[in-house]
């Protein structure tokens, strides 16, 4: 199945909720202008479909093979990778000093997304550079950038994270990898990492490892880990590269999806200890860790929004080809299409709106990311930090969740030939669910939520959110009530229903703390689902005050879908109110011994 890039949604999105036009305003995003963007998304396009896409169902069926202590990845991989490399991709939100792009980071997303629906398995390597580059940027010393960051941005190194280990799981605070000082300032490395994607791979000269570790004597779980730059090949003064490092892929996991990645169990140290320089201050490996960690858990989002643009694409394609029964007012004498029986076109409008919905999200986290940056001033860009913090973990656990569902959803509408792998439907749900996973399980991320983010100045942050949300839902009020009333009916009981929640959740937190946060996974559920709804309600009013007599097919596209969500999904929100509050009760109460009864 191909890909066909999503260009005007993608477009729309990054005008209407990102606010490309005011970002385009910024001196750091003065290349930002209209046209400029536009070439580069289509020039992204042609890349994502001509190049990336083919080699999507390649990846899966003859992934990344580890051979003699090197890992190979699949065929056409490495010439992929470098017409990406060299058609500039890695550096696009690059500052223009620094030799990128100079565009805002919501114009990388746009890119990403595309690369991403093509062939998410390739293009989890860049993701994880650009992660690299962020740590560098702000953690790293004068020498460290001056080394690494010019071929990092480049594309001609790639990045990874060296985060958990076998014992460890989730809990990096339980790792056991050794940092040992040297006379010289480096460190010597031993331990062993798992799930390292693109640990080792063929497309790169070189490799750069973020590796967390304790020095000795570090204190006990995270306040004792440090970061550290640890090389695959040892880097000159002058910048050639030296002899290997003592690094090493032990083996490659076999996965349910991503064949196409690589991920490695890497060993540092089997000849005594692999050479690494400490990024930022002893035990702050975290603080620095979580720069990177925070870039590629929206990037993960990404990739929940992107294998459903995928799945979406192909469901819709079959469900217009595949005939079958005879759909009421159907004719005789054949058999309808598919996406004439209602329960299809459901599946598919569900489909459609929570992807668009993902989308809208995902760019408004990006853009906020830019104003956080760049904004004119202090407050402006304090303001949009703090909703991009509150946003994140949303972005990536309730559109990785979708992603997984959206992905389900593209089997159902295949019926039994989405079971089978003929089809390549399967391939989209297999790639998905690793998705909610990594870069912090989706429970982890509803935790940080809860009670990381929600309490955010006081609650502020959230509620500043909320006023916007009613003031877009009363804008909603006195338009074309054929076109917006359903809209408006549902998005205000959703609001208040969130709010309510919000401020139990909020006072739940200054006193039975055990006993709220287990309602964190479904308060994360609810808040996506309402962010959506009004996201939506946005886009419906921001499409029809462009066209204000609805003709083109877009706008009315734009309209039915937020209208379709508003009454299929966003109705729903009010009902999630008692799993978050009864049913976070129940559960803290409930005896773990009757599990087993």
């Amino acid at each position: 199945m191909s890909y066909t890039a999503p260009l005007t949604d993608m477009r729309f999105a990054l005008d209407h909720i990102a606010g490309l036009p005011a970002l385009a305003s910024l001196p750091a995003y003065e290349a930002a202008e209209a046209d400029v963007v536009t070439a580069v998304l289509e020039e992204a396009a042609k890349l994502a479909e001509n190049v990336f896409a083919p080699l999507n169902r390649v990846g899966d069926e003859d992934g990344a093979k580890i051979e003699n202590g090197v890992v190979r990845t699949s065929p056409g991989f490495p010439d992929a990778y470098r017409q990406f490399r060299e058609g500039g991709w890695n550096s696009v939100p690059v500052s223009a000093e620094m030799g990128g792009g100079g565009l805002p980071w919501a114009v990388a997303i746009a890119v990403q997304e595309m690369l991403s629906s093509a062939n998410m398995a390739i293009t989890l390597c860049p993701i994880l550079t650009q992660g690299g580059i962020e740590a560098l940027l702000a953690h790293g010393s004068d020498m460290q950038k001056e080394r690494y960051l010019p071929k990092l941005i480049s594309g001609e190194w790639t990045a990874t994270m060296n985060l958990t280990e076998p014992q460890a799981g989730s809990d990096v605070g339980a790792l056991r990898t050794k940092a040992e000082p040297q006379d010289d300032g480096s460190y010597r490395i031993t331990g062993t990492k798992i799930f390292i994607s693109f640990g080792d791979h063929d497309m790169a000269e070189n490799i750069v490892h973020l590796v967390l570790a304790r020095l000795p004597g570090a204190p006990a779980g995270t306040k004792g880990i440090s970061l550290f730059l640890v090389p695959k090949f040892l880097v000159n003064e002058d910048g050639s590269l030296g002899a290997q490092n003592d690094l090493r892929p032990v083996s490659l996991e076999h996965k349910m999806g991503i064949h196409g990645s690589p991920t490695c169990v890497m060993s540092f140290g089997d000849q005594g200890g692999a050479t690494g320089w400490m990024i930022g201050p002893e035990n702050g490996g975290m603080r620095c860790m979580f720069t990177m960690m925070n870039n590629a858990r929206l990037a993960v989002g990404l990739q929940g929004l992107s294998v459903a643009e995928r799945a979406w694409q192909q469901a819709r394609a079959f469900a217009q080809e595949r005939r079958q029964g005879r759909a009421a007012g159907g004719s005789a004498d054949q058999a309808s299409p598919i996406i004439d029986h209602p329960d299809v076109r459901r599946m598919l409008l569900l489909m459609k709106s929570q992807t668009e919905a993902m989308r809208a999200l995902i760019y408004l986290n990006a853009g906020c990311i830019d104003r956080a940056h760049h904004a004119g001033s202090e407050a402006e860009r304090a303001e949009a930090q703090a909703l991009v913090d509150l946003l994140t973990p949303v972005s990536k656990a309730w559109c990785t969740d979708l992603g997984v569902e959206i992905a389900s959803l593209g089997v159902q509408v295949h019926g039994g030939m989405g079971y089978v792998e003929e089809t390549g439907a399967a391939q989209y749900y297999r790639d998905a669910r690793i998705a909610p996973i990594y870069e912090g399980t989706n429970g982890i991320q509803a935790l940080d939520l809860m009670t990381r983010k929600l309490p955010l100045q006081g609650g502020g942050v959230v509620q500043a959110l909320l006023a916007q949300i009613r003031a877009d839902c009363a804008a909603l009020s006195g338009r074309d009530e054929a076109a917006f009333g359903d809209i408006h009916r549902h998005l205000q009981p959703a609001v208040e229903a969130l709010d309510k929640v919000t401020r139990a959740v909020l006072q739940g937190l200054s006193g039975d703390i055990a006993g709220t946060i287990g309602g964190a996974t479904p308060f994360l559920r609810m808040m996506g689902t309402v962010l959506g709804g009004w996201l939506l309600a946005k886009s419906a009013i921001a499409a029809r005050e462009a066209d204000p007599q609805g003709d083109r097919a877009f706008t009315r596209a734009k309209v039915e879908t937020a209208r379709f969500y508003a009454t299929q999904v966003l109705s729903q929100a009010p009902g999630m109110a008692p799993a978050v509050l009864e049913g976070a009760e129940s559960l803290a109460s409930f005896d773990t011994d009757l599990l087993v009864a």
